[in-house]
């Protein structure tokens, strides 16, 4: 007998996306699996669509996942979306399940960890000592400070060119609205921000950042959510001197929290930069995406 699928009511509006979800489950009521849809609104990402499905493992292999799928997708087309990409860890039963429905490979991701407790804070702070000619580092968390928040906009385009490999992603637009919706999203939840800045000295401009996000309670992951330099300002190791600085701002607050970083295999600098800092691999995960 084949799943009944529910559409549910998904209050997780964003400043950027709304969200929809569907509920699997046998006709005794039990619930079998799940699956949600980002579905982005902002300028530059109205195309896309992001997929997340997830089937209880004992459910597997009986059509739970290809209905959510079948909904989903309806939905998307149905919202004249030309993109639906979703992600699959390398060599799971979600990445042979996507390939088989039509998903192509788009993308690969190195994921990485670091366990604070295990760093040289030392070797760190060397690293985040070293001068750099022209530039300053700068920090705060939560919300941007009034007087940097258009440069700090303005320095959002240094993840344009981020290597993406094939994924239709589209171009996120910044400007100050989203900068700070997007701090106040994460406090909400009751996780903390802290940014970390290149400043050029001269024309007092962000040129560079680092965000990481860590739990309210302190207890469990941090994450580093984008690390980034313009394009026209890299050469000169701003992101490894930003990045050490958050991870010392982390060690100082939460000597005992992992930091989880996730990096495109084919960014080689930033990769080298995770390596200096002490981040090992942990797992590769494929992005995929659906044409429609």
């Amino acid at each position: 007998m084949p799943p009944r699928i529910v559409q549910l009511t998904d209050p997780a509006v964003t400043p950027s996306s709304r969200r929809l979800a569907w509920l699997a489950s046998g006709w005794d009521g039990i619930p079998l699996g799940s699956a949600f849809l980002r579905l982005f609104t902002k300028e530059g990402q109205t195309h896309l669509a992001e997929l997340d499905v997830g089937v209880h493992p004992a459910e597997r292999r009986q059509g739970v996942g290809t209905a959510l799928l079948d909904a989903a997708v309806d939905a998307a087309r149905g919202d004249r979306r030309r993109t639906v990409i979703t992600q699959a860890e390398q060599g799971s039963p979600g990445d042979a399940f996507l390939t088989a429905r039509g998903f192509r490979q788009v993308l690969t991701l190195t994921y990485a960890r670091l366990e604070l407790a295990e760093i040289d804070p030392d070797h760190l702070a060397r690293i985040a000592e070293q001068p750099h000619p022209g530039y300053y580092l700068t920090g705060w968390t939560g919300t941007v400070p009034t007087e940097l928040a258009r440069t700090y906009a303005a320095s959002r385009r240094a993840m344009d060119d981020m290597p993406m490999g094939d994924t239709d992603y589209g171009t996120v637009v910044w400007d100050v609205e989203r900068v700070v919706a997007a701090a106040e999203a994460i406090a909400k939840r009751g996780d903390s921000l802290y940014t970390v800045a290149a400043v050029h000295a001269s024309s007092g401009t962000i040129v560079g950042f680092s965000e990481l996000v860590l739990p309210g309670d302190g207890k469990g992951d941090g994450q580093h959510y984008g690390t980034a330099v313009l394009p026209e300002r890299r050469g000169h190791g701003l992101g490894l001197w930003m990045k050490a600085e958050a991870v010392l701002h982390a060690h100082r607050l939460h000597p005992d929290l992992a930091l989880l970083t996730d990096t495109a295999e084919s960014n080689t600098p930033m990769r080298r930069v995770n390596d200096a800092l002490g981040y090992r691999p942990t797992h590769t995960a494929v992005e995929y995406q659906l044409d429609l």
